[in-house]
């Protein structure tokens, strides 16, 4: 007598799919959450916090870096916006949330 393999494969029975249990589900998805929010929403809201400071606490005379690489002095705050002097007899207007860094007094002559 012969025995083929694909009979003994065919002739056993398939296994019963089990069903997922929602709980792990859930833990599944909470861990995915927490994964994202650690990772990317925490510091991002940390980053804008520190901006925003940064922003709120711009004073006449601080030497700043624009968003844009540009270094100016400020000349004049108005709301929401600054006129930052970029040389001498030059003025520009910008918001103030273009704002990327203070740098500290006697920079920009040192450059």
């Amino acid at each position: 007598m012969t025995v083929n393999v694909n009979d003994i494969f065919l002739a056993t029975p398939a296994p019963a799919a089990q069903e997922a249990n929602p709980l792990v589900t859930l833990v599944m998805f909470g861990g995915l959450f927490a994964f994202m929010y650690f990772l990317i929403i925490r510091p991002q809201r940390k980053r804008q916090k520190e901006h925003q400071g940064l922003v709120g606490n711009l004073n006449k005379g601080d030497e700043i870096v624009l968003s844009s690489g540009l270094l100016g002095k400020i000349n004049k705050l108005e709301g929401d916006y600054m006129t930052v002097q970029v040389a001498d007899n030059v003025e520009l207007k910008f918001q103030k949330i273009s704002v990327h860094a203070v740098l500290p007094k006697g920079t920009i002559k040192s450059i």
